[in-house]
């Protein structure tokens, strides 16, 4: 299976850029889709072959939003955290399926000024308890815009960020604490020495220099670390501020 996570940064602007044939050439069995920025009346474009679920920020207009294009219907698809919580920003998109789970977010920035920190620590606790009850049933695929690039491998200039959100120790603790309850991160255990980004500024003509975030990612359920395939980024995608990323793994 060929899953790919996206976040378009407004996906009406990537696609004025056209980045729906590339994306699909890349042939996703699913295709996550993060910071849509559509309203309750808007959906992404529907595309062949593809089943389309997606939710919108129900407290601000074109804020946040997620989708997902999969080619086998799930059996359930669910909307938000446990009891549909933080689905009023539109964060979260889970399918289930006969031996597996799904999970797309665009988890919440902290903010300039860390503003947000403490709401993103009780998303974090939130989610956390989320996906380990999800674990407990059936192995998962996390995947999305997580917002945090977890190690200084992570990111190019780490001294100069430990302060900034996306790589605060309060950010950083949490993803520990998330990998250390029974999930991996596919791309770091495939290649634990290897630098890749996936989110580079538009500022200071960041990505020309490399200078960039591996914020994107997808965390596996521990039982499913020996059927990670491949794991890899797109970075060469100018549809967006970030990249696709991809993972191929056998489920």
């Amino acid at each position: 299976m060929r899953i790919i996570s996206y976040n378009v940064n407004g996906i009406r602007a990537a696609m004025g850029k056209g980045f729906y044939e590339p994306t699909f050439a890349l042939n996703p069995d699913v295709l996550f889709i993060q910071e849509t920025k559509l309203s309750e009346a808007l959906r992404p474009l529907e595309i062949p072959n593809y089943h389309l679920y997606s939710t919108n920020s129900k407290v601000r207009k074109g804020y946040s939003g997620t989708a997902v294009y999969v080619k086998n219907p799930p059996l359930t698809v669910h909307y938000g955290l446990a009891n549909g919580e933080y689905d009023d920003e539109g964060r979260v998109i889970t399918l289930e399926y006969e031996g597996y789970y799904l999970v797309g977010a665009y988890v919440p920035n902290s903010g300039e000024g860390l503003k947000r920190l403490d709401y993103r620590m009780e998303y974090e606790d939130k989610l956390r308890a989320y996906l380990i009850s999800l674990n407990a049933k059936k192995p998962l695929v996390y995947t999305g815009d997580l917002n945090v690039a977890h190690e200084e491998i992570d990111i190019k200039n780490p001294k100069a960020n430990e302060h900034n959100a996306g790589f605060t120790i309060e950010e950083r603790n949490k993803m520990s604490e998330l990998l250390s309850s029974g999930f991996v991160d596919a791309f770091r255990y495939l290649y634990p020495n290897k630098v890749a980004y996936s989110w580079w500024s538009y500022r200071f003509h960041a990505k020309e220099k490399d200078a960039g975030w591996r914020i994107d990612a997808f965390i596996v359920s521990d039982s499913l670390k020996d059927n990670i395939l491949s794991s890899s980024m797109e970075k060469d995608f100018p549809y967006s501020d970030h990249c696709p990323i991809i993972l191929d793994i056998d489920l």
